[in-house]
């Protein structure tokens, strides 16, 4: 007595060629619970694909060129609805983006401090006198100061009345040597209130080296070193 095997569906290989993914990726696919052959034989171990896992395969290989990590491409795949499916993609997306934003300023900021003939910074030494300005103050750890000034900023422009004098901030030594400090932010403006975080602050006179930063605030340090550099050399 003879009995027949019927293959069932697409074999590794022929699902290799027609997906353009290696059969060591799928494998690894398989492996990692992502890609599961629609029949694997129990006596040879052949894995068999179907049609339909064609598609799946080509979204998980596009997802993987993105960097998003297996437990995310899990979610993503077990995620029936597609508006759900659409929405993990998205919040993946926005990570690259903000990776990538971070990039290009750091390599922006090494092309300035790599030129070969760098243009000097221009640093005027200017006598302030005290000042009574609308200011938010807080101590602030360094990962949050940009969002924490934002939000600041914001408050001051809603809670201010007329014209607006130019921002200005105090940041503590600390904030930088050990990563958490006092952050004061204001603007200059007659009467100033006391309304929310807003509060009526006295800065004391002051000497200030002054130096026009341009360019994108991700290399704002750069011209902050350019400007202690000038300080040191003027014995400052």
């Amino acid at each position: 007595m003879h009995t027949a095997r019927v293959r069932s569906g697409l074999s590794i290989g022929e699902f290799s060629r027609l997906t353009h993914l290696s059969v060591r990726t799928l494998r690894r696919y398989h492996e990692g619970g992502l890609l599961v052959p629609s029949h694997v034989d129990d006596l040879t171990g052949y894995r068999y694909y179907s049609a339909a896992q064609i598609p799946t395969a080509q979204v998980i290989h596009r997802l993987r060129e993105l960097d998003v990590p297996l437990p995310a491409v899990r979610r993503i795949l077990d995620a029936g609805d597609p508006g759900a499916r659409s929405a993990l993609v998205a919040e993946h997306l926005r990570r690259l983006e903000s990776e990538l934003d971070r990039t290009w300023a750091a390599v922006r900021s090494l092309r300035r401090l790599l030129a070969p003939e760098p243009a000097p910074v221009q640093v005027e030494v200017r006598s302030l006198p005290a000042t009574t300005v609308a200011a938010v103050e807080d101590d602030v750890e360094l990962d949050d100061v940009l969002g924490w000034y934002a939000g600041a900023m914001a408050e001051l422009d809603a809670t201010l009345d007329g014209p607006l004098g130019t921002p200005g901030g105090v940041y503590d030594n600390a904030l930088f040597e050990t990563g958490r400090g006092h952050v004061l932010v204001h603007r200059p403006t007659q009467d100033p209130p006391s309304r929310g975080r807003v509060r009526p602050v006295e800065l004391p006179a002051v000497e200030l080296a002054v130096a026009t930063h341009v360019g994108d605030h991700d290399d704002i340090d750069v011209t902050y070193g350019e400007v202690g550099a000038w300080v040191v050399a003027n014995a400052l």
